[in-house]
């Protein structure tokens, strides 16, 4: 098997890993992130009626200037997320990194919807 196969089913193995955890509710839809070499994204899924409620990346022209593969593109999203939630209704949801440790963009996004209102 190749190197690159393997990593390929290391890392699909550790986001089942983390989403059969993660138990999503009508009431508490999950925050999903999904990270690239250039931009992340952010969207919020309600599981029950398999529907995204919001979202937010970086690939939008509306949501910040520069980079989008940076620690300050990511708290942008995750306050353009919150507001965004917000606005819908939801306060409360379950957070899902996916495949991606807990630190660098995806904790400074979780810090930054935190800092704007959601509660996880």
């Amino acid at each position: 098997m190749k190197l690159s196969a393997r990593i390929g089913l290391q890392r699909k193995n550790r986001r089942f890993r983390v989403r059969n955890r993660i138990r999503a509710t009508a009431t508490r839809p999950r925050l999903s992130v999904f990270r690239s070499n250039k931009h992340i994204y952010a969207q919020i899924i309600d599981d029950a009626s398999s529907q995204t409620l919001v979202s937010a990346s970086t690939a939008e022209k509306a949501a910040i200037d520069g980079s989008g593969g940076n620690k300050s593109a990511a708290e942008a999203i995750g306050k353009l997320i919150a507001t965004r939630a917000l606005e819908k209704g939801v306060k409360e949801v379950v957070f899902d990194r996916g495949p991606y440790r807990y630190h660098g963009r995806i904790a400074a996004l979780a810090d930054a919807a935190r800092e704007g209102g959601l509660e996880f």
